[in-house]
């Protein structure tokens, strides 16, 4: 392919990309680097686990992934001391109780698109859902400890909101 050529197709993706994004900021172009990424993580894992697949999850296993899945996306695009990483890609916008924040996604391209994904924990949990999977795989023993942290964690946060209702209640004089 020549440079007329490639700089031809350049332009349709750019039109392509400016008819789907409207006044929006869509950066079609940074997102498919970020799905780039995503792919060549999960090959690499996949490749390294290969012959070590198991034939199912284990229930257990898979509850324990989703509650650790729950907690470190929130964890990862919501906590407060978190904010530092998210900081290049994000603004502040407002704290939003119980140690995590509200941010905007700042800037244009690359930075537009990670300040995306890392401020959605829907977003993030397929990354680390992924991770989580195929650690089960390759480190099972350190991964189902990260992951009980995590969910005894979580369990810990839904103690203290109840603990904290009930004496909001107590004060009220309910």
């Amino acid at each position: 392919m020549g440079r007329e050529q490639i700089g031809k197709a350049a332009g349709r993706l750019r039109a392509v990309g400016a008819g789907y994004a409207g006044d929006s900021e869509r950066p079609l172009g940074s997102y498919g680097g970020i799905l780039a990424a995503y792919a060549s993580m999960t090959a690499l894992l996949g490749m390294r686990a290969r012959h070590r697949l198991p034939e199912r999850v284990a229930a257990g296993d898979l509850a324990l992934m989703t509650v650790a899945v729950f907690r470190a996306s929130r964890l990862v695009t919501k906590d407060s001391v978190t904010a530092v990483a998210r900081a290049p890609f994000t603004e502040f916008e407002a704290p939003a109780g119980e140690g995590e924040v509200t941010e905007a996604v700042a800037g244009r391209g690359l930075r537009h698109a990670v300040g995306e994904l890392v401020t959605c924990p829907f977003c993030v949990a397929v990354w680390l859902g992924t991770v989580i999977a195929f650690g089960l795989v390759l480190a099972p023993r350190a991964t189902r400890l990260a992951c009980a942290i995590l969910t005894a964690v979580t369990g810990s946060d839904l103690l203290q909101f109840g603990y904290s209702a009930v004496r909001r209640r107590e004060q009220q004089g309910g």
